[in-house]
């Protein structure tokens, strides 16, 4: 009899414990889930900033690639003025001939042929992008007057004035703008049986880089 009460008695405390346990499990795993849960959303958000500053950090590098790109762009500075500086009169000859100014008044980015052994009066663009280009010439009534402006092997604008026995003197000119690559060559030739004057700086080439432009 005395070992079944104890027996009874050990039964009930060992029920009692296990549903005191099974209490705090319910108690605790609660809380647990929370925490990992707000774990969890807490490495969600870090990630996203990750990914921002990431973001962030390339278009900082390139807006300062594309600012210096800017500043060397803006440091280009290309601008040449020349006079063909020819006694009397240049021309007529019986083919197209190329006029070379050899008097350069400016030579900013020393674009315009001046410093080979002999100057071939060509603009060569140093950069790519946009320049302006103007050319004026004075002549005599006696013969026809024309000049041609080439990129490279053709012909863009030109200038011309007919022959005159009343016009003693005769002035012509012309410009245009022009999308240039690296290593174009822009350049004035006096068209066959045409003259001009070269004396006096009256006869002119000129040109600037307007903008530039990406090749």
């Amino acid at each position: 009899m005395f070992l079944f009460l104890c027996l009874l008695v050990f039964f009930c405390c060992g029920l009692n414990m296990a549903q005191h346990g099974f209490s705090q499990s319910e108690t605790v795993c609660p809380d647990s889930c929370l925490l990992r849960n707000e774990l969890m959303a807490m490495k969600e958000k870090i990630e996203i900033m990750e990914t921002m500053l990431r973001d962030s950090e390339t278009r900082l590098i390139n807006s300062e690639s594309r600012i210096a790109e800017m500043k060397e762009q803006a440091s280009t500075k290309v601008i040449f003025s020349a006079a063909l500086a020819h006694p009397g009169s240049f021309g007529p000859f019986e083919k197209e001939t190329a006029v070379i100014y050899k008097t350069v008044i400016t030579n900013v980015g020393s674009a315009y042929n001046q410093h080979h052994p002999i100057s071939t009066g060509d603009f060569t663009a140093p950069v790519a992008g946009v320049y302006y280009f103007n050319f004026f010439y004075h002549a005599g009534g006696s013969h026809q007057g024309q000049l041609f402006l080439y990129k490279n092997d053709q012909i863009v604008v030109m200038t011309h004035d007919h022959q005159s026995d009343t016009d003693t003197a005769d002035n012509g000119g012309n410009a245009v703008f022009l999308q240039l690559q690296q290593g174009d060559r822009v350049y004035v030739r006096l068209g066959a049986n045409r003259h001009i004057w070269g004396y006096g700086q009256h006869t002119t080439f000129n040109g600037f880089l307007v903008t530039q432009m990406d090749s």
